[in-house]
C-alpha cells in the first residue's frame, strides 16, 4: 500500500505539472498566431484547466471504471466551488465585477441541470454522453463569442491579459504543448491504478475515491491557481477559472464515461451527489449576486462553502 501510495501522489505531481506546461505552452502558441487574451483566458486556461480531470476521466472509463470517472466529475466541480473558492474567499474576499463571468454563471447552472438530469435515472448512455460532448464544443464557440464582444473596460479583459505569457518563442510552446500531451495521459494512467488499488485496501467504494480524493488532487491546481490571483487583485480571473473549468468538467469529463463505458453507474450519484453539487453550484450563485448588490463573496461567505465541504466529505465516509 506505500508503494501504490507513493505512486499515486508522484502521478499526481506529474498530472498537474504536465498540465500547467500544456496550458502555458498553449496559451503562449495562441498568443503568438494572434488569438486574444480574453478567447485564451476563457477557452485555452479553461479546459487547460480541466485539462487532469478530462485525462484522468477517459484513462477510468477505458479501464472500465466509469464510477471513478463520474465521480472525478462531480467531485472535482463541488470542490472547486466548496473548497478552493471557499478557502479563497476566506484569505480575501472576491470582488465579482465582470460582466462576462456573471453571463458565464447561468450556463453553469444549465449545464449543472442538465447534468443532473442525464444521471439521475442511474444510468449513462452513450447518447447523453454525444450531447455533453456536442454542447462542449458549442460552449467553446459561445465563450470565443462571448470574449470577442466582452468590453474592454471588463476587469477580466485586463487580468487575463497580464497572464498570458507573451515572450515565448513558437517552437519552445509547441514544445511544452507536445510535453503536456504526453505527460499527461501517462501519469493520469498511474494515478487511477493506483488509486482504484487504495480505494480497495480500504474497502472505498470506486465513486468515493474519485469524489474525494481523486477530485482533490485535480482540483490543486486550480487552488493555486486561485490564491495567486487573488493575491494579486485578479478576482474576477480567479473566479472565471473556476466557473469555466466546472462548465468543461460537466461537459468534457462527464461525457468521457458516457462515450467509453456507457452504463449503469452507482446509485449513490443519483440519490446523493448531484444535489450536493447542484447546491453548493447555487450557493456560488446565491452569494456572487447577493441581496445587498454588492456582488462580493465575503469571508463569511468562504467559510459557509468550506463547512459544506468538509460536511460533505464527512457524510461520504461515514
Amino acid at each position: 500500500m506505500l508503494i501504490e501510495s507513493l505512486i499515486f501522489i508522484a502521478g499526481l505531481v506529474a498530472l498537474s505539472w504536465s498540465a500547467d506546461r500544456f496550458v502555458f505552452g498553449a496559451s503562449a502558441l495562441a498568443s503568438n498566431i494572434g488569438v486574444t487574451p480574453m478567447v485564451i483566458g476563457l477557452t485555452i486556461v479553461a479546459m487547460g484547466s480541466s485539462a487532469p480531470e478530462i485525462v484522468v476521466s477517459a484513462t477510468a472509463s477505458l479501464a472500465n471504471n466509469p464510477d471513478t470517472a463520474v465521480g472525478n466529475a462531480i467531485g472535482s466541480n463541488i470542490t472547486n466551488i466548496a473548497l478552493v473558492l471557499g478557502l479563497t474567499a476566506l484569505l480575501k474576499p472576491l470582488i465579482v465585477s465582470s460582466t462576462t463571468v456573471r453571463r458565464e454563471m447561468p450556463v453553469l447552472l444549465g449545464v449543472t441541470f442538465l447534468a443532473g438530469f442525464f444521471l439521475y435515472d442511474r444510468n449513462l448512455a452513450f447518447y447523453e454522453g454525444f450531447i455533453l460532448i456536442v454542447l462542449f464544443f458549442i460552449t467553446i464557440g459561445g465563450l470565443t463569442w462571448i470574449s470577442l464582444s466582452a468590453e474592454k473596460n471588463d476587469p477580466l479583459h485586463t487580468e487575463t491579459e497580464e497572464e498570458i505569457p507573451t515572450d515565448v518563442s513558437t517552437p519552445s510552446a509547441i514544445m511544452w504543448v507536445l510535453v503536456g500531451l504526453v505527460l499527461l495521459p501517462i501519469s493520469a494512467h498511474f494515478m487511477v491504478e493506483s488509486a482504484v488499488e487504495i480505494a480497495r485496501y480500504f474497502g472505498m467504494s470506486e465513486l468515493i475515491i474519485g469524489l474525494t480524493i481523486i477530485a482533490l488532487g485535480t482540483s490543486l491546481p486550480e487552488l493555486a491557481a486561485s490564491i495567486a490571483g487573488v493575491l494579486k487583485g485578479e478576482d474576477d480571473l480567479a473566479l472565471g477559472n473556476i466557473i469555466g473549468s466546472n462548465i468543461f468538467n460537466l461537459l468534457a469529463v462527464l461525457a468521457m464515461p458516457g462515450l467509453l463505458a456507457p452504463g449503469i453507474i452507482d446509485a449513490d450519484v443519483a440519490s446523493r451527489d448531484i444535489f450536493a453539487m447542484f447546491l453548493i453550484t447555487c450557493l456560488l450563485i446565491g452569494f456572487s449576486f447577493n441581496f445587498r448588490g454588492t456582488r462580493r463573496i465575503n469571508r463569511w461567505e468562504g467559510g459557509v462553502l468550506v463547512a459544506c465541504y468538509l460536511g460533505y466529505c464527512v457524510y461520504l465516509f461515514v
